[in-house]
Order: C-alpha cells, then structure tokens, then sequence
C-alpha cells in the first residue's frame, strides 16, 4: 500500500495538471481574440464547413438514379428554407423530414 504522503502528492499533482489542461485554451485564445486573421476565419469558417459538408455528403450520389432525387430535394428544401426564414433549426427539420419521407417512398416501391 503506497504512502499517504505520496497518494496526497499524487492526487494534488493530478489535479494540478487537469486545471492547468483545462484553463490552457482559454488563456491561449485571449491574445487571439483581436486578432484580424482569426476575425476573418470566423465569419467565412462555417459557410466553408457546410460547403465541405454538402460536397462530402453528396460525392457518391448517382445522379441518373432515381436514389438521387431525395438527397438533392432535401438539400433544396434546406437551402430554401434557410433562405426563407434564416432558421437552422427550421431548414436542418424541413430538411431532414424531406428526405425521410422520399428516402422511405423510393425504398417501399
């Protein structure tokens, strides 16, 4: 059985590292706040993610099948409702309940 000095001395160490692993990214991106760079790749970054996402999401598509039409009709009715009213959670439900319902159509027929 190890020492009571040395289990105290382990658990205040282990401690010491996991406040010190957790404070580390909030006192790195304090200086990083003003940052021109960082302001910039904060208002293109999300509209260049979901780029990333809809080309990742839609590579394999077969275009000439008709497997086709309820990812890309989903992905028009979340476009244009996002448009419309500037709702994600609206746009990722309309969405989503499109291509459910064609994706369940094309599979039962």
């Amino acid at each position: 059985m190890p020492d009571t000095r040395y289990a105290i001395a382990a658990v205040l160490i282990s401690a010491a590292v996991t406040w010190a692993l957790r404070a580390l990214p909030f006192a790195a991106l304090a200086p990083l706040r003003a940052s021109a760079a960082v302001q910039y790749l904060g208002t293109r970054m999300p509209a260049g993610v979901m780029l990333i996402l809809v080309a990742y999401c839609l590579r394999d598509l077969p275009l000439p099948e008709p497997r086709a039409l309820a990812p890309l009709a989903a992905l028009a009715v979340t476009t244009g409702l996002h448009l419309w009213r500037r709702n994600a959670l609206l746009s990722i439900f309309g969405g989503t309940a499109v291509h459910v319902a064609l994706t369940s159509t094309v599979l039962t027929h």
